[in-house]
């Protein structure tokens, strides 16, 4: 199952992926789509007991929301501090999200630059 999620994830986990591979939050090591217990969850990071749920627009619903408080309660009963980012949130600010996780394992955050915009300013009429 989690080798399925991890086949099918969405665009956020994907950009969060890339940011967190490879030993890049402070040198931590994240998982995803790790199982613990009964539950698969997004990213994992052993060395922290961290876990970070992204969570899409199903999330908002009562009885996911249910689950995921059960969820969470599991987790943090057994010693896991997990942080929940909706997918939208995360697009819409992945410093906001990065900053949470740093300081979550003890990191100062440092921010990553903005990308570039997809859309040039015009250098026409301008004197240089």
């Amino acid at each position: 199952m989690a080798k399925a999620l991890r086949a099918n994830a969405t665009e956020a986990e994907r950009k969060l992926w890339a940011l967190l591979r490879g030993k890049k939050m402070a040198r931590f090591r994240f998982r995803r789509q790790q199982p613990i217990g009964p539950y698969i969850v997004d990213f994992f990071c052993p060395a922290a007991k961290l876990v970070v749920e992204l969570d899409g627009g199903q999330h908002g619903e009562d009885a996911r929301v249910a689950y995921d408080a059960a969820r969470t309660r599991w987790l943090e009963n057994r010693g896991y501090r997990v942080l929940r980012f909706s997918n939208a949130e995360f697009l819409k600010d992945r410093n906001m999200a990065l900053d949470g996780i740093a300081r979550a394992i003890g990191h100062d955050p440092v921010p990553l630059p903005e990308p570039p915009s997809a859309v040039r300013p015009s250098l026409r009429g301008r004197v240089g």
